[in-house]
């Protein structure tokens, strides 16, 4: 018989059978069916907690790296974390954004064009970010307007308080309500007292009242060291924990940012006038390698803190033995391997953000120091591209896009072909060695990509068919993660292991395939394709040591824990160059 007990459909009528169902179905909601880590214990509560990550004083102190590192921390406990990055401007995405205002722009899995944070994120996680982890002012502003538009608000007031903050926090939980994390940790971006990100913090505000113990800020924040006097200053801090009050947060911990170590008098001075526990203060010394930050948070207990401070039990130590082994081929690394990057940002380190740390990534591994140099693509010419390059045991062909700085993109690959270097293109890189082996190889002397000359005779690069009726820029290339078949027997295949891959795109030209049999047959294969469009995807040339370009950014999906194989296939190589060099000396 059926009835109907509390709302259940209970196939059947006996009252004690009924009432152990109820009991069943009360279990269910309070206890998952698969507990989210071993140290989720039944005892304790199962709701996402928020981490809030804000900054004070100066920017660049690296509230990144500190999220990063604790979210290395409880994932290393066996809890499933995720990051996610507020930025204050008003861009929809950095996408637009030149390199000298914002440093790289990272692609996620599924297209977005995020800030370069996320690459710090998936790094230190090995954990995939998407649209949903960068949220800036501009997304905020354009939701809340396109439901202002359509008639959401039933023709109320739209303000800052509630319709921004509401979206802000929609978007802070939009991750833990998919119920696949038990932290979500959010960066604040800027620091306390810009105006660009008050409606962020007042959002972080309403959050902590409404999430309670399920949420926790954590405050970055500065401590100079005077030189002249030979003291660290406290009042920096001060200040900005003030102005963090003032907007009604208090900082649970402080992380303080640090040349010099401080003493532990110091540090329980900051405490009392921060309102902050003495075991809640921990300093970020300076280290040589941003690796090393989890092992230094993890020393000062900033794991077991927050775990405590939201309700979780810390038990035993996080797993750390892959991070350590990692660090402990950094620090034993002594022999080094020189890599050339040219570009034409490189006097902005953050430019080639992910190609350095995935080139990092993938000489650690190899045993050696990776000793990268940066050579300014607009300075290179025919006469001195030997003094730059000669003694590099591997050149690295950056990415990019505009005219600027492409003849010496040109000039630096046909040396490195010609006097058999290896060589790494990756994007635009790639497609300028299909235009140098066009001219130089082919005879094409006026072969070159659209992007640069849209009346160009031999158009061997040219605008993808999708993009020639596109004129909004923003977010319209091809975008995310591409699958890629890779021929059998090729240096690409050899160095990934297989010959089906899946890499991230950031651009709007493409190879030629007109001009495909002509390159195949002067040497230069088309070793890579995309299955569906049978776009170019990674171009070879058999004959020399390693001389391989990519369409596709491998240096998004390179992480600490799992570095890109066609980085350590050429490291590996510029490796093998040195030594044999060294041999003949």
């Amino acid at each position: 018989m059926e009835v109907q007990c509390r709302g259940k459909i209970i196939l059947n009528s006996n009252p004690l059978y009924c009432r152990l169902q109820v009991f069943f179905v009360f279990l269910r909601k309070i206890v998952p069916e698969k507990p989210a880590c071993s140290h989720f214990l039944y005892k304790n509560s199962v709701d996402t907690k928020y981490i809030f990550v804000t900054g004070g004083v100066v920017s660049s102190l690296g509230k990144g790296i500190i999220s990063s590192s604790l979210a290395c921390l409880l994932k290393a406990r066996g809890y499933r974390v995720t990051i996610q990055k507020f930025d204050p401007y008003i861009n929809i995405d950095p996408g637009t954004l030149n390199p000298y205002e914002h440093g790289e722009c990272y692609v996620t899995e599924d297209g977005h064009e995020a800030d370069l944070d996320l690459g710090h994120y998936e790094r230190f996680t090995n954990v995939r970010t998407s649209r949903a982890n960068n949220v800036t002012t501009g997304r905020i502003y354009q939701s809340v307007i396109d439901k202002e538009r359509r008639g959401d608000y039933l023709g109320k007031t739209v303000q800052i308080v509630p319709h921004i903050t509401d979206e802000i926090k929609r978007n802070v939980k939009l991750l833990g309500n998919t119920g696949k994390y038990d932290f979500v940790i959010t960066e604040i971006g800027g620091t306390v007292g810009d105006i660009e990100s008050l409606p962020f913090l007042e959002s972080v505000r309403q959050l902590r009242w409404e999430l309670g113990q399920n949420s926790l800020c954590i405050h970055l924040t500065y401590v100079p060291y005077i030189r002249a006097a030979k003291e660290l200053k406290t009042k920096p801090t001060q200040h900005s924990v003030k102005n963090l009050q003032e907007l009604g947060i208090q900082p649970d911990i402080l992380v303080l940012r640090t040349e010099k170590d401080i003493p532990a008098d110091m540090r329980r001075k900051i405490a009392l006038f921060c309102n902050v526990a003495p075991d809640s203060v921990i300093q970020s010394i300076d280290v040589n390698s941003i690796y090393k930050v989890p092992l230094k948070m993890h020393e000062q207990h900033l794991d077991e803190i927050v775990l405590r401070k939201t309700g979780v039990t810390p038990e035993g130590e996080p797993h750390m033995a892959p991070w350590l082994d990692f660090v402990a081929k950094l620090d034993s690394a002594t022999e080094p391997v020189d890599i050339a990057l040219v570009g034409k940002y490189v006097e902005l380190q953050d430019a080639y953000k992910s190609i350095s740390e995935s080139l990092f990534h993938a000489a650690t591994y190899a045993g050696r120091k990776l000793n990268l140099v940066y050579v300014h693509s607009e300075k290179l010419a025919p006469e001195n591209v030997a003094e730059k390059l000669a003694g590099m045991d591997g050149v690295i062909i950056a990415p990019g896009f505009g005219q600027r700085g492409i003849e010496g993109k040109f000039t630096a690959l046909r040396w490195c072909r010609e006097n058999d270097i290896p060589t790494f293109g990756i994007c635009l890189g790639m497609q300028c060695m299909v235009i140098e082996f066009a001219r130089n190889v082919l005879g094409l002397e006026d072969a070159n990509s659209t992007e640069m000359d849209t009346k160009t005779p031999h158009n061997v690069i040219d605008l993808m068919e999708e993009q020639k009726s596109i004129s909004n820029l923003g977010g319209t290339m091809r975008l995310g993660a591409y699958d890629c078949t890779l021929r059998e027997g090729s240096r690409a295949a050899q160095a990934y292991g297989t010959t089906h891959i899946s890499e991230r795109h950031r651009h709007r030209f493409e190879f030629n395939n007109d001009y495909r049999e002509r390159f195949e047959q002067a040497g230069m294969a088309c070793v890579g394709e995309n299955p569906a469009t049978k776009l170019v995807e990674v171009v070879e040339i058999p004959g020399k040591r390693w001389f391989i370009g990519t369409q596709y950014h491998p240096e998004y999906s390179s992480t600490v824990l799992s570095p890109n194989p066609i980085f350590r296939s050429f490291i590996d190589a510029a490796i093998a160059y040195r030594d044999e060099r060294l041999a003949k000396k």
